[in-house]
């Protein structure tokens, strides 16, 4: 019995090869590409459509960075001059939410409470005779 001939040797010298349009029969020509190609390109309009963040940064953040409300020993010293804060025995009370920081200089007396300062902040004070101590949570 006699062999068929195979059914490439019928399309030899062809273009389309019996496919038709020579578009039709491209893997994922007709898509544009496949997965996320050409998203920066042609498909640019899918990507601020359907995925928003493409663009955008991704990762994380530290979850151990925290931030710290601060003030410095000018803002508090001014707010004494102007009479923002209550007197009290020749000092004026202050109290605050968070860290003291020691840039500017005190030219009043202030009896201060915060969660924390730094080392320079006791020695501005004192010498000015003010205090400073642990604000209760």
């Amino acid at each position: 019995m006699a062999r068929k001939g195979k059914k490439t040797r019928k399309y030899l010298g062809t273009r389309s090869h019996g496919a038709g349009n020579t578009k039709n029969r491209r893997g994922s020509g007709c898509r544009g590409g496949t997965g996320k190609a050409g998203i920066d390109k042609h498909k640019w309009s899918w990507a601020m459509n359907v995925d928003k963040n493409y663009y955008s940064k991704h990762g994380f953040s530290r979850p151990n960075k925290t931030r710290v409300n601060a003030i410095n020993l000018f803002e508090i010293n001014q707010r004494a001059i102007t009479h923002e804060l209550k007197k009290k025995d020749d000092k004026y009370l202050f109290e605050f939410d968070g860290k003291v920081l020691a840039t500017g200089s005190v030219s009043v007396p202030l009896s201060i409470k915060a969660v924390s300062w730094s080392k320079n902040v006791e020695k501005k004070l004192k010498e000015v005779g003010g205090e400073i101590s642990k604000l209760k949570s």
